[in-house]
């Protein structure tokens, strides 16, 4: 999986090849979830903490992660993304 950031032990990435609805893929530890880029639909389980992290992370970066998700349409490189500070 193409990361595009990673921070406190959470590691975001996100496919060349899927298919919509847009979306990024988040794993920590043996912990995986998808979250929908347009909704912040989540789906798969995270510990509560970690889940968090990555739903604050997802509000500040919207913009950038709907950007990547083009880029991944075309199958051109993805942009990094800032970690979560």
């Amino acid at each position: 999986m193409p990361e595009i950031s990673r921070f406190l032990g959470i590691v975001i990435g996100m496919f060349h090849r899927e298919h919509g609805p847009p979306h990024f893929h988040a794993a920590y530890g043996e912990y995986q979830i998808t979250v929908d880029i347009r909704t912040g639909a989540v789906t798969g389980q995270f510990p509560r903490r970690a889940l968090s992290h990555v739903l604050e992370w997802y509000e500040l970066h919207r913009r950038e992660l709907m950007e990547n998700w083009e880029l991944a349409e075309q199958r051109l490189p993805l942009n990094k993304i800032p970690p979560l500070e």
